[in-house]
């Protein structure tokens, strides 16, 4: 009788370990509360355009960064010589 009891209280407590979080009414009010996702929003203005480089010009910038010179000087530099 003892052990049946004790088998009972054992699967009694660990069922309520898979037991739901929340009860499901506060799901159900959470999710309906929440915002909506733009999962396909456009981008924002705020993104600068790229500069098109071909490879000799992105090596170009590559060399006149690893001499430390300034990218507006170096970026009009590489363009005059395309």
């Amino acid at each position: 009788m003892k052990l049946s009891a004790a088998i009972i209280t054992l699967l009694a407590g660990s069922a309520a370990a898979f037991a739901p979080a929340m009860p499901s009414a506060a799901v159900r009010a959470a999710s309906s509360s929440q915002q909506p996702t733009a999962m396909f929003a456009e981008p924002k203005d705020e993104e600068e355009g790229g500069l098109d480089l071909d490879l000799d010009e992105m090596f170009s910038m590559f060399d006149a960064a690893d001499k430390g010179e300034d990218f507006d000087k170096a970026i009009k530099d590489v363009k005059k010589e395309n």
